[in-house]
C-alpha cells in the first residue's frame, strides 16, 4: 500500500474554511486526512468536519497524547469520530513529550512506555464494549463503560521512536506512527514493528527550488523538535549524534544561533523533503519503498503558498504528466 495522505488542518485559511481545502485534497487525488495535536487545533475537530464533506477518505490523529486527556474521555471521543466515520477512522496515541505534556498541560510526564500501552489495552477494551474495573500498572479505572459503543471500532496505531514503543506498536496495536526521519531512518525501523502492521509516516516537505531559504528555515523546526529530549534519543538511536552534538551542545548553553550553524545542510535533506515538485514525489516514493503505508505530508510554507504546495505534490499531478 502506497497512501498520500495529508496533514490538517492547512494553516493558510482559517478554520471555518477548511471545508472547500479538504474537497480539493480529494480531488488532487489524496486518500487520507491525518490531524495533528500540538499548539494549535485539537486533533478531533478536524477530522469531524472531513468526515462530513469528504466522506471518501479516511481519517486518522497523528497523534493524540495519552497522557493529556483521561482514558475515559479519549474513549469516548474516538468513539464519537469512530461513529460519524463508520470504517474509516485511525486513531493514533502516543506519549507525546515532556514539552506538551508537562510544560504546556501541567501533568507529570512518568513512565511514558507504561502510560501508553495502558491506554491502548484500555481502549480495545472499552471500544468493544466491556464494562472495565481493572488495575493498570500507571492507572486504575471502576466500573467505566461506554453508553454508545461504534459499530466499528477504530483501528489503533502508537506513534513510536525507539525500540521499546516500536515493539508495542507491533505487539498490541495494528501499526506506528513515525516523525521526523528520513527514509533510511524508515527502513531501518519498519522491520522492528513487526510484519503486517500499518505504517503511518509524517513527511515534511516544501516544493522550492529555492534550496538556500528551505534550509534556513528548516533549521528553525529541526531545532524546535530535535533539542526535546524525547526525538534527541531517537535521533541518537537512528545514529546522528556526531552530526547533531554541536546543535544539542549549543541549544544547552541557550545560544540558539549557534545551534543553528550547527545542523548541516546535510541533515536538512535527510529530514525534509524539497526541491521541484517531480523531486518531492519521487522522494515521498522512497519513503514508500522504505516500508511506510501512508505518507502524511505536512506542507512546509517556506515561500510557497501552503494550498498551492499540497497541490503541486499531490499525486494526481504527477498522473497528469
Amino acid at each position: 500500500m502506497s497512501t498520500y495522505a495529508m496533514t490538517i488542518p492547512l494553516a493558510s485559511k482559517p478554520f471555518h474554511e477548511q471545508r472547500e481545502i479538504y474537497e480539493s485534497l480529494r480531488s488532487w487525488g489524496y486518500e487520507e486526512l491525518w490531524s495533528s495535536e500540538v499548539d494549535g487545533s485539537d486533533a478531533f475537530t478536524p477530522l469531524v468536519v472531513a468526515s462530513q464533506c469528504v466522506p471518501e477518505l479516511k481519517l486518522g490523529t497523528a497523534i493524540v497524547s495519552s497522557f493529556s486527556r483521561g482514558p475515559a474521555t479519549l474513549a469516548m471521543q474516538a468513539a464519537s469520530l469512530a461513529a460519524l466515520a463508520p470504517g474509516r477512522f485511525s486513531l493514533g496515541i502516543g506519549s507525546s513529550s515532556n514539552v506538551i505534556v508537562e510544560n504546556w498541560n501541567a501533568i507529570e510526564f512518568a513512565r511514558p512506555y507504561q502510560r501508553t500501552r495502558d491506554v491502548v489495552r484500555f481502549l480495545r477494551a472499552a471500544l468493544s464494549g466491556e464494562r472495565i474495573v481493572a488495575e493498570y500498572e500507571s492507572f486504575t479505572i471502576t466500573g467505566f463503560r461506554l453508553a454508545v459503543v461504534p459499530e466499528r471500532p477504530p483501528e489503533i496505531l502508537v506513534a513510536a521512536l525507539r525500540e521499546g514503543m516500536l515493539k508495542l506498536a507491533g505487539r498490541e496495536a495494528d501499526g506506528a506512527i513515525l516523525n521526523w526521519l528520513s527514509p533510511a531512518d524508515a527502513a531501518k525501523i519498519v522491520p522492528v514493528v513487526g510484519p503486517g502492521k500499518k505504517i503511518v509516516a509524517r513527511v515534511f516537505v516544501c516544493p522550492s527550488s529555492d534550496a538556500s531559504l528551505v534550509r534556513k528555515l528548516a533549521r528553525r523546526s529541526i531545532a524546535a523538535y530535535l533539542n526535546v529530549p524525547v526525538y534527541a534519543e531517537f535521533h541518537r538511536w537512528l545514529g546522528r549524534t556526531k552530526q547533531l552534538s554541536g546543535m544539542w551542545e549549543a541549544w544547552a548553553q541557550g545560544d540558539r544561533q549557534a545551534a543553528l550553524s550547527e545542523i548541516s545542510d546535510e541533515v536538512v535533506d535527510d529530514l525534509i523533503v524539497h526541491g521541484t515538485p517531480d523531486q518531492c514525489r519521487e522522494r515521498i516514493n522512497e519513503y514508500f519503498q522504505a516500508g511506510v503505508d501512508v505518507a502524511a505530508i505536512a506542507i512546509l510554507p517556506y515561500g510557497v503558498d501552503e494550498i498551492e504546495a499540497a497541490r503541486l505534490v499531490a499525486p494526481a499531478m504527477s498522473a497528469k504528466r
